[in-house]
């Protein structure tokens, strides 16, 4: 069985280099023979040859690059296995997101599912979304994995309140970072921390509501990330959409107290080990804020555990694994 592993040829095919992609690619090479492949407009001719050599294409998000890769796959009759990731299953005219907004990209991603012999989804809420608006009912949920050896709890807690995410004008309205800004200033006794790198407008925005007690570090390396999850009491995403929530489960093992919305993935990821607030509400935020800010008997302790027990790494790469495995069965 491990030969037989081996012997198998993926071509990982992607678009997005994020860390939860760069985990996935390290577990699959533990166990097959891997070529990552970068997709870019220029590399047709070079996917056309790599696909030609493979047994099995695995996609990370249903766009573009997986409607070339997946007629090419089919051209050649090779296995395909997709995994999706929120944006390409999302249709949420509201905050202006989602590929399923518009009727030729519900096409082309209806198409790349239909066709793969494993749909891999990043949360029951994710898999959902695919059943609502494809009528596909074929996929499995493989959820995002977190590492309890790169996040861990060190030292006391501060009453500090942190977010993280990309300041955009979609991450605004969609992290609810506008909402984290205005809660502060009703929680005056913490330090509200707002981490990532700024666009100038949308940033500026922020800075120009928000309250003294509110500050912006704009990108910070890993191990600074690391610290203020540790310092941290209470960690907030607020958002409108996520497929999964990679940034509470990160913070959660490092026993910070989770306050969500209870849209998405996010009541998966959180379970009954955090607070709820209302989306867009800064009044509901503060009050479930200040809750956490008050709990006492090892709430974080226990979302820590939690986050241990559904989202480690070793469950992720066995699910993987046997999806690829699997493939030979069918």
């Amino acid at each position: 069985m491990v030969n037989a592993r081996r012997n198998t040829k993926i071509l990982y095919l992607y678009i997005h280099d994020r860390s939860f992609v760069r985990r996935d690619l390290k577990m699959l090479e533990r166990h097959f023979h891997v070529k990552p492949f970068y997709f870019t407009k220029k590399s047709f001719f070079r996917l056309l040859s790599s696909i030609k050599n493979c047994d099995v294409l695995f996609v990370w998000f249903a766009s573009y690059h997986a409607l070339i890769g997946t007629f090419l796959a089919c051209l050649f009759k090779k296995k395909i296995v997709v995994v999706t990731g929120g944006y390409d299953v999302a249709n949420e005219p509201e905050i202006n997101y989602g590929l399923l907004r518009s009727r030729f990209f519900k096409g082309m991603v209806k198409f790349v599912l239909n066709r793969a012999n494993k749909i891999l989804a990043v949360s029951e809420f994710n898999d959902n979304e695919i059943k609502k608006y494809l009528g596909i009912k074929k996929a499995q949920i493989v959820y995002n994995s977190v590492d309890p050896k790169r996040f861990y709890p060190k030292g006391e807690k501060e009453p500090m309140v942190l977010t993280v995410g990309f300041i955009t004008w979609e991450n605004v309205k969609r992290k609810g970072l506008d909402t984290f800004v205005k809660a502060a200033s009703h929680v005056s006794e913490a330090k509200f921390v707002v981490i990532g790198k700024g666009e100038k407008e949308p940033l500026a925005y922020l800075k120009s509501i928000a309250p003294k007690n509110v500050d912006f570090t704009g990108f910070v390396p890993d191990d600074k990330l690391l610290e203020y999850y540790q310092k941290a009491k209470v960690y907030c995403q607020l958002s409108f959409y996520e497929s999964f929530g990679m940034a509470p489960a990160e913070a959660m093992l490092c026993e910070c107290v989770p306050v969500v919305t209870k849209r998405g993935a996010l009541p998966e990821v959180v379970g009954e080990f955090g607070f709820f607030a209302e989306y867009g509400d800064a009044t509901s935020t503060a009050k479930a804020i200040k809750n956490a800010l008050d709990a006492s008997g090892g709430v974080g302790e226990r979302a820590k555990e939690h986050v241990k027990k559904k989202f480690t790494p070793e469950i992720r790469e066995r699910k993987l694994v046997n999806a690829i495995v699997g493939l030979n069965e069918e």
